[in-house]
């Protein structure tokens, strides 16, 4: 059996859950969708959440209801997924990468405050990704972002269930939104889903009008003629259904258990890893609980004379499936065209890209697929002694 680097894990109560709903009466804006945002607000902290139908549509609709337009300059790292970027873009603004730093590989403080001094009022936000559930260096972020009244987003897909001194509900603490994706590999899944958490009640109410095609006070219409309603806003079909929310509700319950177990994990990989100094582990702190959405290994190939691709070829030999997470922004076609970006100008991104490998790390892994992980990565580098 292939181990994948991500994996999601459902159990009877989840199919009871989305069974249930099947069976309802509504398997779309219902009841389910309304307790999942409310579950949600109780467990990350949150005035008022929307959920919607993927993490990209939940970043897309933050830029609208912001009113990003050509001309605003977007700050965010050059190592996240693309969707991180294309919100921007699908709102006509400007994309600006940020180089990520080397320990935490989250988004440089110092080069955020560079880029904004250069592009000075044009920059509307800075999107921080609490990469690999590792957070981002908040305090400075939020100092920054109030400096030059700037909003401060929290790209929270990878950190659902990380926790800050104790703390889970840490990131509306520090950024003015913080976005969801509730993919399979991520912390917990509603198959597709995602969500926009805020205290702001104004951004709340724009977003549940733009996910729902723009249309407003169709419960007041409903009054005056039963078919009319009115459409404000030129919005997206971004809700989330029922189905979708029932196992979300159903995994949330569980998410505290996932992450226990992914941190289990990670313990026995850096008690192993450490024993050979061409590997790097991701970042630890005793203030910090990580969700490990992923494993990001480090391993020095060009010290090593080694080849990555040779590696990853060894790895699919023996079943195994890593990945990497992720290709820098600036490499990607659209994004070097348009925008002319250059490798040199982001050395800490480039070097991350070079060495880092997503090795597999999920709930229901089992520890003889641990040990065996193990065994063959430490064959391949044991040639390089």
């Amino acid at each position: 059996m292939v181990i994948n680097y991500g994996k999601h894990f459902i159990d009877d109560d989840d199919l009871k859950n989305v069974l249930n709903t099947l069976k309802s009466n509504k398997i779309t804006q219902g009841p389910q969708t309304i307790n999942f945002e409310n579950e949600l607000k109780k467990y990350f902290k949150s005035k008022f959440c929307s959920v919607v139908s993927s993490g990209t549509a939940a970043l897309h609709l933050v830029g609208k209801a912001l009113n990003w337009k050509e001309g605003d300059v977007i700050l965010l790292p050059a190592i996240t997924f693309l969707a991180t970027a294309n919100c921007v873009e699908y709102n006509n603004a400007t994309v600006c990468l940020v180089d990520v730093n080397k320990n935490q590989n989250t988004i440089d403080v110092n080069d955020v405050d560079r880029k904004i001094r250069k592009y000075r009022k044009k920059v509307k936000a800075i999107i921080g990704v609490d990469y690999a559930g590792y957070p981002c260096d908040w305090i400075k972020l939020k100092k920054i972002a109030k400096k030059y009244k700037i909003v401060l987003i929290n790209d929270n897909c990878h950190a659902m269930g990380t926790a800050i001194k104790g703390d889970k509900g840490y990131a509306l603490k520090y950024a003015d939104i913080i976005t969801h994706s509730y993919h399979p590999v991520k912390s917990f899944t509603t198959g597709e889903g995602g969500a926009i958490l805020t205290n702001n009640k104004i951004i709340d109410s724009k977003i549940k009008i733009l996910r729902n095609h723009g249309i407003v006070n169709r419960e007041k219409s409903e009054k005056l003629k039963p078919w009319l309603y009115q459409m404000k806003y030129l919005g997206f079909n971004y809700r989330m259904s029922d189905i979708n929310a029932a196992l979300g509700r159903s995994q949330l319950k569980k998410i505290d258990k996932f992450v226990k177990k992914r941190n289990k994990i990670a313990e026995i990989y850096d008690k192993n890893f450490q024993k050979l100094k061409f590997f790097e582990v991701p970042p630890r702190n005793k203030d910090i609980l990580s969700s490990y959405h992923l494993y990001n290994l480090k391993i020095d190939f060009k010290k090593l004379k080694k080849n990555k691709r040779d590696f990853f070829i060894y790895l699919k030999k023996n079943l195994i499936n890593a990945q990497v997470h992720y290709i820098p922004i600036y490499k990607q076609p659209y994004y070097k065209n348009k925008y002319k970006f250059k490798h040199v100008d982001y050395p800490n991104s480039e070097i991350f890209y070079q060495n880092e490998v997503s090795i597999p790390i999920y709930y229901s892994l089992k520890e003889k697929d641990i040990t065996y992980i193990l065994k063959k990565i430490f064959q391949y580098f044991s040639r390089c002694k």
